[in-house]
């Protein structure tokens, strides 16, 4: 890693790779490679935490929230935010925030309607004897968003969890977040107003998940918890899952860029900047089939970097984790990036529309040199909350459909059940289960 020290500026060498090295492989497996692994001792302490939470309920809480954050409260009933407290906090800000709040929310509102019109409604049809089979498609009664509040505030955070629970159709919407020391973001509290949190709580880490999980006296329990947050909020979600939804387990955040070598250098290397700046786990990644413009991405790093207030964090993710790779062709890069399923994936080309249909696995993808990947992360209107680490070739961004659950609908006729009393009679004498047929079978006319 370089050299970083009071006097010197952080410095950023990302591992430059060709994938016509013999041993690029190796090499570009243990740069991509994170573990989610933790050890013995902290999944311990975490499987404490939520134990002691669902025991002794918002004594637990309070004694958790004093300790980690320093928050001086007499019950879990002060740390809750009332709605007042939400609107005075969007109506004090400028007038700059309170617009760009109210217009990335309604971007996101509008691309989440169009989601619930193509995939979140109920539908049925008729066999032609008359047999109803459908699906019905039911919001949640109540979740929990958790909003991250340790390194930054993210009132960006809050629109993409709570608006896609709203167009749903979920009941109540509970938020928590930390404000170590009592110190809360006025654009979080904000957010939750225009989002319409039902209610709020300044409580974060493993205690907060376990209340939303478990229910207390004062947090009530959610059907399901949404949102990223640090180590310990996302080893409790997953220990909570089967109890309560979750939406997914996040890594640190990813960016990879396929670039042809059309779009301007100091873009690219900003768009890399950009995921680098949340933590030194972060990863960024540059694949093009140019050396001459990795250079020159190169160069627009060593220029920028001192430019910004987080060059420390960017340079640690950049020298850690970052890498710039010279492959043989885009149709390579493309390959290779279906191969990382990335969380964020800019087609940085004058021809995107060209190399789209290759791209198979990632989070978002985002087109053109114009399309920066921080303008999804706070107002295009997709959601920003999005599968890591690999987890893309399986999984999917939030959305209104992890907000609702599916139950199948089954309405026989008297003329359907002759059909298919039979055919289960068939498959149920094979499986041994001889009620399982005899249920249907009392269901023919002609009773064997």
């Amino acid at each position: 890693m370089a050299s970083m020290n009071a006097t010197e500026p952080p410095t950023a060498r990302p591992l430059r790779l060709d994938t016509a090295q013999s041993d690029f492989e190796a090499t570009f497996a243990q740069r991509l490679h994170w573990s989610a692994d933790t050890d013995a001792a902290f999944e311990a302490r975490v499987a404490d935490i939520l134990a002691d939470v669902r025991a002794r309920g918002d004594a637990a809480v309070l004694d958790y929230t004093q300790r980690f954050d320093a928050l001086p409260a007499a019950s879990v009933a002060e740390l809750e935010i009332d709605p007042a407290t939400l609107r005075a906090a969007f109506e004090a800000l400028p007038a700059a925030q309170r617009d760009a709040l109210q217009q990335a929310a309604a971007r996101i509102r509008r691309y989440h309607e169009a989601q619930l019109e193509a995939c979140g409604r109920s539908w049925q049809y008729r066999d032609d004897d008359g047999t109803l089979l459908g699906q019905k498609v039911t919001p949640l009664d109540r979740v929990g968003i958790y909003v991250p509040g340790g390194k930054a505030a993210y009132p960006s955070s809050v629109l993409m969890n709570a608006i896609p629970a709203h167009v749903a159709g979920v009941g109540e919407i509970i938020m928590v977040v930390p404000t170590p020391r009592g110190e809360r973001n006025m654009l979080v509290l904000a957010a939750a107003h225009v989002a319409g949190v039902t209610r709020a709580f300044t409580i974060g880490g493993a205690q907060a998940v376990a209340a939303l999980a478990y229910g207390t006296a004062t947090v009530p329990p959610v059907d399901k918890i949404t949102g990223p947050g640090n180590a310990y909020v996302a080893a409790a979600k997953r220990r909570v899952f089967g109890t309560v939804g979750i939406d997914m387990i996040a890594g640190p955040s990813e960016i990879l860029v396929l670039a042809d070598g059309s779009t301007p250098p100091d873009w690219v290397a900003m768009d890399l900047f950009s995921q680098a700046e949340h933590d030194e786990l972060a990863q960024s990644i540059l694949l093009c089939p140019d050396a001459a413009y990795l250079d020159a991405v190169q160069a627009a790093i060593d220029r920028l970097l001192p430019t910004l207030p987080r060059a420390a964090i960017i340079a640690a993710s950049l020298n850690g984790r970052g890498m710039l790779v010279r492959t043989r062709s885009m149709e390579e890069a493309c390959a290779l990036s279906n191969r990382i399923a990335p969380e964020h994936l800019e087609v940085a080309s004058r021809e995107p529309q060209r190399w789209e249909p290759l791209l198979k696995h990632a989070g978002a993808i985002f087109l053109g040199a114009y399309t920066s990947e921080s303008l999804g992360d706070y107002c295009a209107g997709p959601n920003h909350v999005l599968p890591t680490s690999g987890t893309a070739r399986f999984s999917s961004p939030l959305g209104v459909y992890d907000f609702q659950k599916r139950s199948s609908l089954i309405e026989v006729s008297a003329d359907g059940a002759q059909r298919l009393g039979r055919i289960a009679s068939v498959l149920a004498h094979g499986e041994g289960l001889q009620a399982h047929a005899r249920a249907a079978e009392l269901r023919l006319e002609d009773q064997p």
